[in-house]
């Protein structure tokens, strides 16, 4: 571009675009190098490009003017304002436009002609405010460009984030469901056939009492399962119609009953209706408390559901087995039930209670979260739970 302007300016110099002042035309062609120079540097440097601009322009001012001279110059301004830093659109535009009606006020008080004055006003306008001007349209526009490109670029960003987490939560919900669901059933089925395995002193009736609970169980577990993926596999968001109550425990004590457990189960209050998410969430806490009791503790269990006037508790003690589990802890048992009242708002504790272990839960009937003053932690429980450790000895908890 540098060559390009000063091949069209040599050019104009040739053909007399230029006040005739007895200057030698070769002089002109100083200033209109030094222009040219600017243009060369207009992306590197644009204050350099502009300061050799206006030195370029200053000595042709004094020695021509030339037409070629005066149309680089304006790319020298051109670029100034476009590359160069923030504040050089806005002071370019205050000092050329100053000087435009400075240059007029001149030629008016030279010529005392009001013609001179629009005539010289108009063309410095053109030369001086004009590119800065465009400039900064361009640079308002390309600046808002890169701004929306953040900005969609953050939107893809934010949106693959929401993705992530729907598909994370999405997965922690059915890992949840699933363990909830099966481990009750299958852990039942595994104690009770490793018993008849061992024992060769049982009677046929007691066998077959056995494996008609094991048979229970495996229904009852197909069951869940069939209605789990039936729920994964329907395309609209209509609710789950088969869905666990926490009047459904005294089914499941029941059931635990038949695998061989003393459950002393009682309800204290008035039972009534329950939000959804609540009583599904009563109903897992006291399955998963049972089965963890079937696999480390010693046969024994006292579940309690209490309804209080803004809440329900559910309620899980056993006394603790100084026996090694048959099944070891997979982890998720404590997770899940933590999770479960935590999205409800409740409070959940599970930990040593006297010469036992208790699993406490206390969930919201209202839509106001239970203040986690009310509610343990747990924490060695959890820690063994969790870490799929040997069960802890007495004194310890299951």
């Amino acid at each position: 571009m540098a060559v390009l302007a000063l091949a069209c300016g040599l050019v104009l110099l040739a053909a007399g675009s230029y006040s005739r002042r007895g200057t030698p035309v070769e002089l002109l062609a100083f200033p209109l190098l030094l222009t040219c120079s600017g243009v060369a540097v207009r992306r590197r440097a644009p204050l350099a490009a502009l300061g050799l601009g206006v030195i370029g322009i200053t000595i042709d001012l004094l020695i021509g003017p030339s037409l070629g001279t005066v149309l680089v110059f304006t790319d020298n301004l051109y670029a100034a304002a476009l590359y160069g830093p923030a504040w050089t659109t806005r002071w370019l535009t205050r000092i050329t436009s100053v000087t435009a009606i400075v240059a007029g006020a001149v030629a008016w008080v030279i010529m005392h002609d009001w013609r001179a004055l629009a005539a010289i006003m108009i063309q410095a306008g053109l030369v001086l405010i004009t590119p800065v001007l465009t400039a900064a349209i361009v640079r308002e526009h390309r600046d808002q460009a890169a701004l929306e490109r953040i900005r969609a670029e953050q939107v893809v960003r934010l949106a693959e984030l929401d993705r992530k987490a729907a598909v994370n939560a999405e997965r922690t919900r059915m890992a949840r469901e699933l363990h909830d669901m099966i481990a009750n059933h299958f852990s039942a089925i595994a104690i009770q056939s490793t018993a008849v395995l061992s024992r060769k002193d049982l009677t046929g009736d007691t066998v077959r009492e056995v494996l008609e609970s094991i048979r229970e169980n495996s229904v009852q577990g197909l069951a869940e399962m069939r209605t789990m993926v039936e729920l994964l596999r329907q395309k609209d968001e209509k609710p789950e119609v088969a869905r666990r109550r926490l009047e459904d425990v005294r089914d499941l004590v029941e059931r635990t009953r038949r695998s061989g457990m003393e459950v002393d189960f009682r309800v204290e209050g008035t039972p009534r209706g329950l939000p959804a998410a609540t009583d599904l969430a009563g109903y897992r806490i006291a399955q998963e408390a049972l089965t963890n009791v079937l696999k480390h503790g010693d046969g024994r269990a006292t579940v309690v559901i209490g309804y209080l006037p803004d809440r329900v508790t559910v309620t899980v003690d056993n006394p603790v087995s100084e026996r090694k589990a048959d099944l070891s802890g997979a982890g998720a048992g404590l997770i899940g039930m933590r999770e479960r009242t935590a999205l409800v708002g409740g409070v959940f504790e599970a930990g040593p209670h006297g010469d036992g272990w208790r699993v406490r839960a206390e969930l919201p009937t209202t839509g106001t979260p239970i203040s986690a003053e009310t509610g343990g932690t747990g924490r060695r429980g959890e820690t063994c739970e969790e870490g799929g450790t040997e069960p802890p000895r007495k004194g310890d908890g299951v």
